[in-house]
């Protein structure tokens, strides 16, 4: 008989499969330019109005990819060669060739011609997707002159890079997660072992910066010289990037040798313990660094940092954590699924867990589809293990 997480690892992924994949592909692109919509109504509808932040453009590129490679959709790499040409055509900085611009109107006019890394890391892991999935070679020479236009003119004091090409008050460790992530991704795409090495560097800035050894937590934001923020200026610890840190080191590890369980072991149980409101299993979007609620709102997508690194611990032979990633499935599909329409889902809840935000940004799809893909392939190798246990015990 399944267990509860196998059970519920095979709802998700007919969620995605049949249900939020198609709707997304039927509202969420422009059928005239190919472009990605920020976000859905909570009818299902496009929100033709809002702007478009170019990373969601890079991020749907990365869904369609993985959708295509799992055999969920047929026409991905026309869909990615249509947002390919509209980005270019669109969003192309003016001064700079080889990356975007941060913000198009609703009209596809450049109302934010910023630089941001952040935008950057999501336009290196399409990069990777694109070559993964359709065997894109364009795509990792257009990685490769991102990179260098990140090192030539975004690169900041004392390792990492800057916000972008523009002041910003203090660094985040945001982006260099996702710099992280798309290192590693171009690495599992083409074995090319710079691209590991790439990583380490920010895994460097992880354990020297990042992490708070003293109490155990992921900090957010930085001085221009990496001295944290103190509380008082306003730093914040996000259960979420704590969680999708706990994913992220385990995918280096596996692929550098790289010890990290001191970190993966507390930044989990940290998360859990302070940032999991244990009648519910929702996740606060923010605490202080002694474990106190300072954002009592929970957001989606922190749940699927949650299922990833739940699974990943469980691999790991961590009590209970398979539970963990079952509870925080079903949770989905309790608070933040539609169930009059199917694929649809909601952002974010209030400190008394009512809708706070009934849109579906786009953005999220990309969460959710990491998630969907790591529980399916537990799954998959839970089964495969049951037969083989099976099998010898004839």
């Amino acid at each position: 008989m399944l267990n509860d997480l196998t059970k519920w690892a095979d709802h998700l992924t007919h969620w995605m499969s049949r249900s939020a994949l198609p709707l997304w592909l039927e509202q969420g692109f422009d059928p005239a330019t190919g472009s990605a919509h920020e976000r859905l109504d909570d009818k299902g509808h496009a929100d033709l109005a809002c702007p478009k932040r170019v990373r969601v453009q890079a991020r749907q590129m990365f869904v369609l990819a993985c959708a295509q490679q799992r055999g969920w959709i047929s026409d991905g790499a026309t869909r990615v060669e249509r947002l390919e040409a509209f980005t270019s055509r669109f969003a192309t900085h003016p001064q700079a060739p080889d990356v975007f611009v941060h913000v198009l109107s609703a009209d596809n006019e450049i109302s934010d011609a910023r630089q941001d890394v952040y935008d950057m890391a999501f336009f290196l892991l399409a990069c990777a997707w694109r070559f993964r999935a359709f065997g894109d070679a364009t795509a990792l020479r257009k990685a490769d002159a991102l990179t260098r236009h990140l090192d030539n003119y975004i690169k900041g004091p004392r390792g990492g890079w800057l916000e972008g090409d523009y002041d910003s008050k203090a660094r985040r460790q945001n982006p260099h997660m996702h710099l992280f992530e798309a290192f590693i991704a171009l690495y599992d795409a083409t074995r090319d072992g710079r691209w590991l090495a790439r990583a380490g560097e920010i895994f460097t800035l992880f354990e020297n910066c990042f992490y708070d050894a003293e109490h155990g937590v992921l900090l957010e934001y930085f001085h221009q010289d990496w001295r944290p923020l103190t509380s008082e200026e306003g730093q914040e610890v996000e259960p979420g990037h704590m969680l999708e840190w706990v994913w992220l080191l385990h995918q280096y590890s596996r692929r550098s040798g790289a010890p990290v369980r001191r970190y993966t072991h507390c930044l989990y149980q940290n998360a859990i313990n302070h940032g999991l409101e244990s009648h519910t299993g929702l996740l606060y979007d923010a605490i202080a660094l002694d474990g106190t609620p300072l954002k009592t709102t929970k957001r989606c997508w922190p749940l699927t940092e949650l299922i990833k690194a739940s699974l990943c611990q469980a691999e790991a032979g961590q009590d209970l954590a398979e539970t963990q990633a079952a509870r925080a499935i079903q949770t989905l599909f309790k608070y933040y699924f539609s169930n009059e329409i199917p694929g649809l889902y909601i952002d974010q809840l209030d400190g008394a867990n009512q809708i706070l935000n009934g849109q579906a940004p786009a953005s999220t799809l990309y969460h959710l589809m990491v998630a969907t893909t790591e529980a399916a392939d537990y799954a998959a190798a839970k089964r495969l293990k049951m037969r083989a246990e099976h099998a010898s015990s004839l």
